[in-house]
């Protein structure tokens, strides 16, 4: 049957039809068109019934599916690590949250210094507790003892280890006593320089530091014309409490840091007199004892104002007559520029030294990496302040109680 017969149209014509007006083949594929209708006879023009209500579809016999392999969606967090990573980020917002404290870091280890022996004075003020470090080399005479006092959150290792003091004590054959205060006395450990209280002889820290060094002196057999005393920051100030108020105890005092004597009656007065170094201090009395002073601070200190130190050094040498002053620049060898300025007496001899380090914040300057504040960049403050200490005494022994 060739294509245009005329039994391969009647062929076509009837799946023409049978698709019309069932669910053949080809009329599937055709294009559907509206069947004209008459207007009421409900019959279709052409003799064809009218369609039925609803066209039959034919159901395609069933096959087997092969069902898809099975994937893990690895996109989204099985239920127990979602619950996990939900909790950590509730915890996180908790925690870090505006205004919320932040968790402090873990504390550092309690630094290793030399060997300490532990001590404790008990007086009419109360009990202070110390450390003392005693050379190990056989002493040719009496020792020099020399009081350091630690800044504000600090302990005596820490402070022994951040300045070195007790390896250039053992060259030089010197006892270091280190009192400890107490988050009892000061929340975070620091002297009370600023309370009126403290700023009295025999009395109050004045009098508890004062007599843990008397019973030192006893107990070791120091060299009572050598004592000495120095101290950052709070250390400093009170350091500088304890010469104003126990001159014939102590033949020279180091500064680290400071605040005059009597610049602060309080808090608030404390906290101004830090931050702007508003504050000369109390001017001391006519006639009052001239004590040698050796004084540190960095000209980038944000904590206590530099100003400070030239303060200090202005009540140290206020009754100190005939003085001349030379001042020179130098170099740290961990880089840092200083100036250092000193006063000698009209024998030549210095009496007052003023170092200025440039660059250095609130820090002991030269000291180890090891101890909290400190700067390993700029000059070895313990070493100069074991010097110019060493080259004073008193005239006199000093007096007991």
């Amino acid at each position: 049957m060739t294509v245009g017969s005329p039994g391969r149209l009647r062929v076509l014509g009837d799946a023409w039809r049978t698709g019309a007006c069932g669910t053949g083949w080809l009329a599937q594929l055709a294009p559907r068109r509206k069947p004209p209708w008459s207007c009421r006879s409900g019959v279709q023009i052409g003799g064809c019934p009218p369609p039925p209500p609803s066209r039959t579809i034919r159901r395609l016999p069933s096959r087997t599916i092969p069902e898809p392999p099975i994937v893990t969606d690895t996109t989204r967090p099985r239920p127990a690590l979602a619950r996990a990573a939900a909790f950590l980020r509730r915890l996180a917002g908790k925690l870090f949250r505006r205004g919320a404290p932040v968790p402090p870091p873990p504390p550092k280890p309690v630094p290793v210094t030399e060997p300490m022996e532990s001590g404790i004075f008990t007086g009419d003020s109360g009990a202070l507790a110390y450390r003392l470090f005693v050379p190990k080399g056989v002493a040719a005479g009496p020792r020099p003892l020399l009081v350091m006092l630690h800044g504000c959150t600090q302990s005596p290792e820490d402070f022994a280890v951040g300045t070195r003091m007790n390896r250039l004590a053992e060259e030089a054959g010197c006892l270091v006593l280190y009192p400890e205060q107490t988050p009892a006395a000061n929340d975070k450990k620091c002297w009370n320089w600023f309370n009126p209280d403290h700023q009295r002889r025999e009395r109050g820290e004045p009098a508890l530091i004062a007599g843990a060094t008397r019973q030192v002196l006893a107990e070791q057999g120091a060299d009572p014309q050598r004592v000495y005393v120095a101290g950052i920051s709070a250390g400093g100030s009170a350091a500088m409490v304890l010469v104003t108020t126990h001159p014939d105890l102590f033949a020279a005092v180091g500064v680290h840091s400071g605040l005059p004597y009597g610049s602060a009656s309080g808090v608030p007065s404390a906290l101004l007199a830090m931050k702007a170094g508003s504050s000369p201090g109390q001017r001391p009395a006519a006639g009052a004892p001239v004590v040698p002073a050796i004084v540190f601070h960095g000209d980038a200190d944000k904590v206590v104002h530099p100003r400070n130190g030239d303060h200090v050094m202005a009540q140290a040498t206020a009754n100190a007559e005939g003085l001349t002053a030379k001042t020179e620049e130098g170099q740290a060898p961990g880089g840092r520029g200083f100036t250092r300025t000193v006063h000698k007496d009209r024998d030549g001899a210095t009496l007052f030294e003023q170092w200025i380090v440039h660059g250095s914040g609130h820090a002991w300057s030269g000291g180890s990496p090891d101890g909290t504040y400190t700067d390993p960049q700029g000059p070895d403050a313990a070493r100069e302040m074991l010097r110019f200490f060493l080259s004073h005494r008193h005239a006199e022994p000093a007096k007991s109680a």
